[in-house]
């Protein structure tokens, strides 16, 4: 009983932070790329106290690829996930994922259901369960954190968490307590937790702060693997880690798209190099 009172004091406080996990309610909408786009963002706008941290915003991501944005801090980043993620309301602009569902038309809850999934920087994750019991509530539907205590898995249920344990390259952590992993592992059980309830676009905040080189070797190769059956964007500040994943990388400046391509032609830039990378570069 001290057990499942602890779980359940977790829940309410994963929930009460966080209102994005995709396993809250089942899906109920698809989403149309029947033009290979699956996040349309035009003329976005936010400022907070006359701050503007989104500045006629223009961003498109297509269909199963891997995007990193990079910029300064105070650049939008965040404000861009916070957008698209429903978390922050813009003053203007237009939001599309897909060609059919307007985000700005929904709220944060609904937007986790439609199949967008955010990991933040800093894991959260049920760190007094196993590794298998956190990927088992990730993939509950609509059944809620109660009966998910005693709710059978079916079959197909379990083929889905060792998928993902095998994706993740946890298969020898399931019955570990998540508490008990390294900083890495946590943010890899994470990314599973998003992957059990199969998100379409994943937004990953800078994943590999706080890694060591072995870690971070293998969340980009773990990260790559994701792109094509899932949509990643990526924002992260290791421009070496940036450089070893990315395809496209757009730049973020003062809340607008400053720079858009491969990472050599961004970082040869005149401007990128002008107003962020600098010297580095």
């Amino acid at each position: 009983m001290n057990s499942l009172n602890q779980f359940a004091g977790q829940a309410r406080e994963l929930l009460r932070r966080d209102t994005t996990w995709p396993f809250l309610v089942p899906r109920k909408r698809s989403v149309d790329v029947s033009k290979n786009v699956i996040l349309y963002l035009e003329g976005l706008n936010v400022s907070f106290d006359g701050f503007k941290a989104l500045n006629n915003l223009n961003l498109y991501v297509n269909d199963g690829e891997l995007r990193c944005l990079i910029g300064a801090n105070g650049a939008g980043k965040t404000t861009l996930m916070d957008v698209i993620t429903g978390k922050t309301q813009c003053d203007s602009g237009s939001a599309w994922f897909g060609r059919n569902i307007d985000l700005l038309a929904h709220d944060e809850a609904e937007i986790a259901q439609l199949g967008i999934g955010r990991k933040f920087q800093k894991p959260t994750v049920f760190e007094a369960h196993t590794v298998f019991h956190n990927l088992e509530l990730s993939l509950q539907g609509s059944k809620g954190v109660w009966s998910a205590l005693t709710a059978k898995l079916s079959s197909s249920e379990c083929d889905r968490i060792d998928e993902v344990l095998k994706t993740i390259g946890l298969e020898k952590c399931r019955y570990q307590l998540a508490g008990a992993l390294s900083h890495g592992q946590k943010q890899w059980l994470e990314i599973g937790m998003l992957l059990a309830a199969q998100p379409r676009l994943l937004l990953v905040d800078e994943p590999v702060a706080g890694m060591t080189a072995e870690e971070t070797e293998r969340t980009a190769e773990l990260l790559t693997s994701l792109a094509g059956e899932h949509t990643v964007i990526v924002v992260e500040h290791d421009m070496e880690f940036v450089r070893s994943i990315a395809r496209t990388v757009t730049v973020l400046h003062q809340g607008s798209v400053l720079a858009e391509g491969s990472m050599d032609q961004v970082q040869s830039n005149p401007d990128v190099i002008e107003v962020y990378l600098g010297e580095e570069a």
